[in-house]
């Protein structure tokens, strides 16, 4: 061009910077500038936008310090711009000072503050602002019910969110993922179950995002038929969406169908990622089937061009050791191109008290315990090993060095559902406030568990106690106090939802599939590593967990 004015220097900064192009954007923005182009707040918020997603707040003083000596810093779109920049660089005192000094304040200001405080933690300014804000938008209450989400408070995601229905506010897709996944971390289905009513009332369109976001919710409370109804009534479905029910159907024991799913994706054309291996993966897993993972493991590099991290080894490692190929395990971890992580040495032990191999079991146990001595299940892993060979005397040194670095053992914590609300149960948990039925429907259970053959395997109570002790101890399992308030309140043939912490003991396995049985009841228990569904004296899993 013979010559070069504003516009034109703002059109090419623009076209930079939309098209995610920002150092280009603010390396020709620099050359306006030495050209002595005058500039606007047009191409200052589109270089703002540039620093913004660079997060370099340095550059962003340079341009609001240029908008000062142009005399232009009081339009309102240009401070949103200097307000949501400073925050997202963690800059809030300079945000706060904008935001409290500005003539005039919009929507967008408030948002973009309230945005600020949530980037940077400040959770409770955030809602103080919000509760202060003249009037609100659907970005208003989306930024903090998503904030909510993100800091893990999800309780106040759900009551922020009834909230807005209350003041008769339609959410869009955001505020609907958040509060989603919010009911699937807090276990409530009922109402997780309520929202996708609601969207199917109200005809809104489910995208990739949201229908995986309730593909994902119906399968971690073991709902695979709604699941699967949520994927098929999609139109667009991208490779999260394969994903989240290769991976779901695997955790709920539908191994042959997860791994006829992963064959589907591929013949539609879906190009497989990390993600989908580990799903795959996680599917030979739960089913012991070694040959067939092995295949997908070399098939990663070798077809797909993929290669295999330490998840992907970690889920290599936990299928030989469950299959009981401690060694074959063990020689992987050493051959591995990445240095093996505590989770896929925990992977082994783990294997190594299933199969009872004291002796690897000891050894890994013993480096784990120094590779991190903070970690409560290794300290518990290897004084369970030390506790089943009644070296009792280890057993006391372990706890020992548990106290000395403070580690507390994580108490097993079993959560179900009942009309929206959530009980929570411990072992041993005699607080709640119908307690007395609770124990009432245990004596019960007891009694019909052992007209169906049941005997307490007392092995799972690593104490040096006797054994009445012991079977007393072991019909206290959260999960059996769960299982009994589940039969007081939630009638057939409403299905028995069960949410543990930790991984199902091999005795309450064992209750669980008899205790379907003899009370006709489906039973769902999803613990740690997967979930369980017991029917008719059988479990989903086929006893292989």
């Amino acid at each position: 061009m013979p010559e070069r004015d504003l516009v034109s220097w703002s059109a090419l900064v623009s076209c930079y910077e939309q098209n995610e192009m920002y150092d280009e954007a603010l390396r020709k923005f620099k050359e306006m500038v030495v050209d002595g182009v005058l500039v606007d707040e047009v191409v200052l918020i589109t270089v703002l936008s540039a620093c913004t997603h660079l997060v370099v707040g340095m550059t962003g003083q340079l341009i609001h310090a240029l908008a000062i000596k142009a005399g232009i810093e009081l339009y309102i779109n240009l401070q949103n711009a200097l307000i949501h920049m400073y925050s997202i660089c963690g800059e809030l005192v300079a945000a706060e000072k904008l935001f409290s000094s500005a003539c005039t304040l919009d929507l967008i200001s408030w948002n973009s503050m309230i945005s600020g405080y949530l980037r940077c933690g400040e959770v409770e300014k955030a809602r103080s602002l919000f509760d202060s804000m003249p009037q609100r938008d659907t970005v208003s209450w989306s930024v903090l019910i998503s904030g909510y989400a993100q800091r893990d408070r999800f309780a106040d995601a759900l009551a922020l969110f009834q909230n807005m229905q209350l003041e008769g506010i339609q959410p869009d897709e955001t505020i609907l993922v958040s509060v989603i996944s919010a009911c699937t971390h807090l276990s409530a289905l009922d109402q997780g179950a309520w929202i996708h009513a609601y969207i199917r009332k109200k005809q809104m369109k489910v995208n990739v995002i949201l229908g995986t976001t309730l593909i994902d919710m119906y399968m971690k409370f073991g709902s695979v038929p709604n699941a699967m109804e949520v994927f098929r009534a999609m139109e667009e479905k991208g490779v999260s969406t394969w994903n989240a029910l290769i991976l779901g159907l695997a955790m709920n024991g539908f191994v042959k169908e997860s791994l006829a799913t992963f064959s589907e994706m591929k013949e539609c054309s879906i190009v497989p990622n990390e993600i989908t291996f580990l799903a795959v993966l996680g599917a030979c897993r739960h089913m012991g089937l070694v040959e067939e993972g092995r295949r997908h493991f070399d098939a990663m590099s070798r077809k797909h061009g993929i290669e295999p991290t330490i998840k992907h080894y970690g889920c290599m490692v936990d299928l030989l050791g469950r299959a009981g190929k401690l060694t074959e395990a063990e020689e992987l971890i050493a051959n591995m191109p990445v240095p093996p992580d505590v989770s896929t040495w925990g992977a082994l032990l783990g294997a190594c008290k299933k199969h009872g191999d004291n002796v690897m079991g000891e050894r890994v146990g013993r480096k784990l315990v120094d590779l991190q001595p903070e970690h409560d299940g290794f300290h518990v892993l290897l004084s369970n090993i030390y506790a089943s060979k009644g070296s009792w005397d280890n057993v006391h040194e372990i706890r020992g060095m548990m106290r000395q670095h403070g580690v507390i053992k994580t108490p097993g914590c079993s959560m179900i559902e009942v009309k929206g609300t959530i009980h929570e149960f411990l072992a041993g948990d005699k607080t709640h406030p119908q307690s007395e039925d609770i124990e009432k429907m245990l004596d019960d259970m007891a009694k019909k568990l052992k007209m169906e053959g049941y005997a307490p395997d007392t092995r799972e109570v690593l104490l040096d106690i006797d054994e009445e002790d012991k079977e007393t101890t072991l019909f206290r399992h959260s999960e059996k106090i769960a299982i009994a308030f589940g039969l007081l309140t939630i009638d057939a043939p409403t299905p028995i939802r069960i949410m543990k912490n930790l991984r199902i003991c091999n005795d309450c396995h064992m209750a669980a599939k008899l205790i379907s049985r003899a009370y006709d009841r489906e039973i769902v228990v999803r613990d740690r590593h997967r979930f369980h569904h017991f029917k008719q004296g059988s479990c989903s899993c086929l006893d292989y967990w």
